[in-house]
């Protein structure tokens, strides 16, 4: 598959080191990269003192990724042969063959892998590199209950017990991208020593608030993230159909794609509410709509596999665009935002004060306004991406001393 955004020149030729006093940074992910994981892309887009390579096993469908400098890992076997072999490979915790080699070759002084699951899944494969190697716990793969692991595609029911152990490697280290992620990854039995929590963060001079306050705009309620079960899509659209019997001018607009959008659809059908879904879009059409939004609202819950909300990307673009939230996100309730200073907490599934919350901003202006100012002043000290990314690279720096 040829490299996404046309760059293939880049991906074939040989990488050629990095910038004059800058270390070598390989970054890691299997899949590269899904639209969803725009972080990624973000966070590396930031770095200012270290000199970063992405490299993962397979291209997909998903982000433009011209701006990086991109290598894929592939084995010496035909490319149907050794998607075959991976499944016994990981099984057996041995490397796909010829990859070890091209990973050493990049020499990285330190190797970054974002998700917990990717670590496990090709440890045969990482652990032949010599540097550090940092870790980030997005979520899913912390949360999910340990007896729900078994019949995945790699490890299975062994998820949990290969992941402590490979904890117990002096090289491995952990950044959590929330207290509650690091709450979950100690109880996971993690040692607490080798877990940071460190925010990924947000452009800030990218998403920031637009000419018109948002006293002046709608009664618009925006939803940005994938159609997947913790995101709980199902709550605001019963909170919405509530609501609307108190207040008919308010709107509902649904950014995202996923195997939940096909029942949220139905229960708007079913509710006969007018709420607008507009699938996956770019970064550019959410700015967009944040900048036409008078709240967004990310009403996760707690699935039955245990997964849970890290953090939520978007309450803090939503933040930094002076756009108020309403959330019930376990991290992002209680570090995320400031309730009842730039925006409101929730109680995961409460339907009712859901509701009552959207009412508040979205019925009184001056309320909403100053939401706003304290959202965007709370958005630029805390998650600036700059700031956040310069404490990333301390710890990078810390890391290989």
């Amino acid at each position: 598959m040829p490299c996404p955004g046309g760059f293939a020149k880049k991906c074939a030729v040989s990488w050629p080191g990095p910038t004059v006093d800058m270390k070598r940074l390989v970054v890691f992910r299997e899949d590269l990269l899904p639209i969803s994981q725009t972080f990624i892309k973000e966070q590396m887009l930031a770095l200012r003192r270290w000199d970063p390579l992405l490299t993962g096993l397979r291209f997909v469908r998903g982000l433009d990724l011209q701006s990086l400098n991109c290598r894929l890992l592939s084995g010496w076997l035909p490319r149907r042969l050794a998607r075959k072999l991976v499944p016994p490979l990981r099984e057996l915790e041995l490397a796909p063959p010829g990859m070890r080699q091209q990973l050493r070759k990049l020499a990285p002084a330190l190797l970054h892998v974002h998700f917990a699951t990717d670590l496990v899944a090709v440890w045969p494969l990482l652990k032949s590199v010599q540097a550090p190697i940092l870790v980030t716990l997005h979520g899913y793969d912390i949360n999910i209950h340990e007896e729900c692991w078994s019949g995945e595609k790699f490890a299975g029911s062994r998820y949990p017990s290969r992941l402590r152990a490979i904890a117990r490697d002096p090289r491995v280290h952990f950044i959590a991208v929330s207290k509650a992620i690091q709450a979950r990854a100690i109880e996971y039995r993690l040692p607490p020593e080798k877990i940071w929590v460190k925010y990924i963060g947000v452009d800030v001079a990218r998403f920031k608030p637009a000419d018109r306050p948002v006293s002046q705009r709608k009664p618009t309620i925006l939803f940005v993230g994938r159609m997947v079960a913790k995101k709980g899509p199902h709550v605001l659209i019963r909170a919405f159909a509530r609501l609307r019997g108190r207040l008919k001018a308010a709107e509902l607009i649904m950014i995202g794609e996923g195997p939940e959008l096909a029942a949220a659809q139905q229960l708007a059908t079913e509710l006969n509410v007018p709420v607008s879904f507009q699938g996956m879009q770019p970064t550019e059409s959410v700015l967009a709509a944040l900048n036409e939004a008078r709240v967004l609202c990310l009403p996760s819950v707690t699935a039955a596999n245990g997964d849970a909300e890290g953090l939520g990307v978007a309450l803090l673009e939503a933040q930094a665009c002076g756009v108020p939230v309403v959330t019930s996100a376990r991290g992002g309730a209680t570090e995320g935002i400031i309730d009842g200073v730039t925006g409101f907490a929730f109680t995961e599934n409460d339907v009712e004060q859901l509701s009552a919350r959207l009412c508040a901003v979205l019925e009184d202006d001056d309320r909403a306004l100053a939401m706003s100012h304290a959202a965007r002043q709370f958005a630029v000290q805390s998650f600036d991406i700059r700031k956040c990314t310069q404490e990333l690279e301390d710890l990078y720096e810390q890391l290989t001393a």
